[in-house]
């Protein structure tokens, strides 16, 4: 490929960070994502660009009147793309209290417009900040996203990536925003949703099943507990060497104390509580 002419999906994605997500320009949606765009967050799934995604887009952009996307990472094989970002903004519901919180999404496309996307957030940690934390620091950007090039799959990457998530310690890379928590879930069982590789690259999203630690003492409770997660992960030698995975610990904590009111951060779309936008 001429290596002045953008590869077609990053092509597309540039459109949806600075034209749509950086505008606040939801009738972009109209031409990125087909009809039937479907957000998968959490235990959430957002059906439908017009009659779901787009108003809960809506009511993050007035939380946040001055949101911005950071771009920190882009794998691409050709047909999937993963995104690794920052987003960070001022929230008019807390008097102008300001945040910078990460997440992953892994895209789906059919060769011209964006089909759905598996994504998880760091809300607990966007949570944090608004209420008297302060703001995290916005992680660096890519250097040169719009230039990333499609890579070949890499079987043996995928297959260390399995391994790692089925040990479930994430043992080697960077969890939510980087202060220590523990293991939240036991291993158990992990199931994943999409898995993909570019080269040395692999990007997932799963959840993973099991008893609670305890390592963590805002998480406590009997019986299963369900974990889902998103990251961008490197492969070297068979083995996890680095990268960014995010959990919804948020969603962990509502599901564990369901009579703690729900945080007011999270933009609710209609009919599907807590839900947000990405």
């Amino acid at each position: 490929m001429d290596p002045f002419v953008a590869e077609p999906f990053v092509a597309l994605m540039r459109r949806y960070c600075i034209d749509y997500t950086a505008r606040h320009d939801l009738s972009v949606c109209d031409d990125i994502m087909a009809p039937g765009y479907t957000l998968h967050m959490g235990v959430h799934d957002l059906a439908g660009r017009d009659e779901a995604y787009k108003p809960a887009a809506a009511a993050q952009f007035r939380q946040f009147p001055g949101l911005c996307l950071t771009v920190n990472e882009i794998i691409c094989s050709g047909d999937r793309l993963a995104l690794r970002f920052t987003e960070h903004g001022a929230s008019a519901r807390h008097g102008g209290a300001r945040a910078a919180w990460g997440g992953v999404g892994l895209y789906h496309w059919d060769g011209q417009r964006l089909l759905e996307n598996h994504v998880e957030q760091d809300y607990l940690a966007r949570r944090r900040q608004l209420v008297g934390g302060g703001p995290d620091p916005v992680e660096p950007s890519a250097v040169a996203p719009w230039d990333t090039r499609a890579a070949p799959a890499d079987p043996a990457a995928e297959e260390a990536v399995r391994a790692w998530l089925a040990a479930g310690d994430l043992a080697g890379v960077t969890v939510d925003d980087g202060r220590p928590t523990g293991r939240l879930i036991a291993a158990g069982r992990t199931t994943i949703n999409v898995l993909f590789s570019a080269g040395p690259r692999v990007a997932f999203h799963a959840v993973q099943c099991g008893p609670l630690t305890g390592e963590d003492p805002r998480f406590v409770g009997d019986g299963e507990a369900m974990l889902h997660l998103a990251g961008v992960v490197r492969v070297a030698g068979g083995q996890v060497t680095g990268g960014r995975v995010i959990r919804d610990r948020l969603g962990l904590l509502r599901r564990l104390a369901p009579l703690v009111p729900l945080d007011p951060l999270a933009p609710r779309a209609p009919g599907n509580p807590g839900k947000a936008r990405s």
